[in-house]
This record gives structure tokens, sequence and C-alpha cells, in this order.
């Protein structure tokens, strides 16, 4: 069943709930299969070029599908280099999202080093922003999260509901684990990230991520010393 542009956002909810019930133990190409059967065009995979895990996957479902990448301006170069290799080597569309204003024009407005002094405000403005634009045309949007890269994404379902978009969120690795996508990527030669064999665990902006120590969680290289856990994309 196609879901139709003119579902109400109470359907949708109901749908992504019930789907996150049915979809719990469905494997991840399973999963994506559910969400382009279900939304078509309407749905696209973001990714923040960490590594083409989950894009390689919705390409084996659907070749062509939209690949949402945010281009924050304070990207390590290993990250873009990242995001146009798996534009000329995949079966994807890789769509550059850009925030409303150059890092230039953010300096100029708020001053130097906003991610030092109100990171929120940062990201608010360099990603969530730009992503609630970009995702305009499309129902649902597929992330790489998973439930073991921190307790904050512990209880992640492989398919729920984002009330801040209004849109149905899929996640279909949620339940997979670093050994997992080590072996998906190992099998099929999937691009990732160098800075992941530099000492990094999760790769975020330049300003705000550093290499991980030994016995820390995947995510605690992101914005380090600081409370804060997420940029805001997912909660």
């Amino acid at each position: 069943m196609t879901v139709t542009q003119d579902a109400t956002a109470a359907d949708l909810k109901a749908l992504a709930e019930q789907a996150g019930r049915d979809l719990e133990d469905a494997s991840a190409l399973e999963i994506l299969r559910w969400a382009v059967d279900t939304f078509g065009d309407r749905f696209c995979v973001t990714s923040s070029m960490e590594d083409a895990v989950v894009a390689h996957l919705a390409s084996r479902v659907r070749p062509g599908v939209d690949v949402v990448f945010l281009d924050t301006g304070y990207h390590f170069e290993e990250t873009i280099g990242t995001r146009d290799a798996v534009d000329a080597v995949m079966d994807v569309n890789v769509i550059t999202l850009t925030p409303l204003q150059t890092v230039a024009e953010q300096d100029a407005e708020h001053g130097p080093k906003l991610h030092d002094r109100d990171p929120d405000l940062c990201c608010a403005l360099r990603k969530v922003k730009p992503l609630e634009d970009g995702l305009t045309a499309y129902g649902a949007w597929a992330t790489g999260l998973r439930r073991d890269e921190s307790p904050t994404r512990a209880n992640t379902p492989v398919v729920g509901w984002d009330e801040k978009r209004q849109k149905v969120k899929v996640s279909p690795i949620a339940r997979w684990t670093q050994d997992d996508v080590d072996a998906y990527v190992t099998e099929h030669g999937v691009l990732t990230n160098p800075l992941l064999m530099d000492g990094y665990a999760s790769v975020g902006c330049a300003p705000c991520t550093r290499r991980v120590l030994e016995g820390e969680d995947a995510r605690a290289g992101r914005w380090a010393g600081r409370a804060k856990t997420e940029c805001g994309l997912h909660g």
C-alpha cells in the first residue's frame, strides 16, 4: 500500500507505530522494502557520510534512491570526500542541503565560533533547520541510528514517528551492533569515512568532534566536555 500525500499526521503516526511493532524483528532490507513500498518517491535516506551503509542498503531496494546530506560548512575534508565518492560510485541520488547562511554570514550576525559559545543554536541553524526544509517533499526518511551507539539511542524504534517534522522515521539498522556494520562494510565493500580508521567513532562537524578514548561509547567524541549529546536532528 502506498501512502498518499493527503494522509493526515494522525494516520501516519499510527502507521509508523504499527510498523515499528510489526517490523521489530525484520531485516534491514525488509524494513527498507516496507518504506519504499509505502512511500515511493516520498522516501529518502539521510546520511552524515560517516559511512554509506544505509544508503547502500536502500540502493539495493530502490536503485537511485535520494540520499540527503547536510553540508554544514564545518565538515572535515574527509567527510566531503566520502560524499563525493558515494555520489560517484553508488546507485543513489545525493542531494546536498546547505544552511541559509554561510559560516561567514553566521559569524557576522552571531559572532565567530558560535559552536563554542552556543552549540545548540549553531546546530539549529546549520543542521536542524536545513533538514526540516529539505525533507518537506518527503513523507518518510531513513537514518543510520543504532541502539548500541549511546544510552540516548537505546530505545530507537526500527520505524517510528518524528514528532518534530511530522514524518515517519525509519532506522533499519537500529538493532545492529558495530560488528554487524563492520561485517556488512567488509562483505559489500561499502564506502566509509577515512576518519573511522583514525580514532573517530562518530564523525560530525570538525570543531565539535574528537577521537574517542578506549572504553568510551561511540558518541563520546561529539561535543566532548559538554552535556550536549545530540545535535537536535534525532532528539
